[in-house]
């Protein structure tokens, strides 16, 4: 089974500080956030060199981008992604730093919120969103790079439409799969989980194992839970999985609360469960 962290999940101050928590989740493998080595706030040598000396092995990697606001749907909507124009130039350049990082590591995927996609094919600004995306997935192929959207923004209609619309024109070793987050679904107001995951299951690279319940307001975010306190099927999840006819790995993510370590890993004895 290719079970994984999230590094931001266990907001290490250091490689070294990130090896003993994934190390004290019971794991040997993570999904590495490629901006602090970007920043040189972590020096690149060290964190690979770190890691694969405590037999922790980097799975994929995560690029955000500039000037992210979660505080509300409406702020994200607004900030997220590669959405606003006037932090695209910004967000191309660490795109390409990033394409370098991950090749340097030799991952084969890296990870990324798009922003909103507009549903509506006319709309200009999903043509110059969808235009951005065929730039990135490019930056990143040049260097053997694969590169997936992470779910919630959108619900699995508009971003099937939005990768065909992508991938038609992309050539094979750059077209864009999916880090679906079944909880994204859920906090997002998105749709149902398992019918989005069937939906996108041709086009998932990786998932990230997150739970929610969804918004008591309309309008507003769900709440993240431990895993198997909240509202995602996990044995239809697992079940859909199963039926891709490959090993689609998965990385445990926790985004809230204050017992991380305990979290993930009660998060992956319910996965083992499963999965065996």
């Amino acid at each position: 089974m290719h079970l994984s962290v999230c590094s931001w999940s266990l907001r290490p101050a250091s490689p070294a500080d990130l090896a003993d928590k994934v190390l004290a989740c019971g794991l040997s493998a993570v999904q590495l956030a490629l901006d602090p080595i970007r920043s040189w706030e972590w020096r690149p040598d060290e964190a690979a060199s770190l890691l694969r000396a405590r037999g922790i092995r980097i799975s994929s990697g995560m690029m955000a981008t500039h000037a992210e606001d979660y505080s509300t749907l409406a702020t994200i909507m607004a900030t997220g992604g590669i959405r606003p124009d006037e932090h695209w130039d910004l967000n191309l350049r660490n795109a390409e730093a990033c394409a370098v990082i991950a090749a340097r590591y030799g991952l084969s995927l890296v990870t990324f919120h798009a922003g909103f996609l507009p549903h509506d094919a006319a709309d200009e600004e999903r043509g110059r969103m969808l235009d951005r995306l065929r730039q990135i997935a490019l930056v990143f192929a040049a260097r053997n790079v694969g590169v997936a959207l992470e779910t919630g923004q959108e619900d699995a209609e508009t971003l099937l439409a939005a990768l065909h619309g992508v991938n038609e024109s992309l050539p094979a070793r750059a077209k864009i799969g999916v880090n679906f987050d079944p909880a994204n679904m859920i906090l997002y107001g998105m749709g149902d989980p398992v019918e989005a995951l069937k939906k996108l299951l041709p086009h998932v690279r990786q998932v990230h194992i997150k739970d929610a319940v969804p918004a008591s307001v309309p309008g507003s975010w769900g709440s993240e839970v431990r895993l198997g306190d909240g509202s995602v099927d996990w044995p239809g999840f697992f079940a859909v999985l199963a039926s891709a006819g490959r090993t689609i790995p998965m990385v445990i993510e926790r985004e809230a609360g204050e017992a991380r370590t305990e979290d993930v890993l009660h998060a992956a004895s319910v996965i083992r469960g499963y999965r065996g």
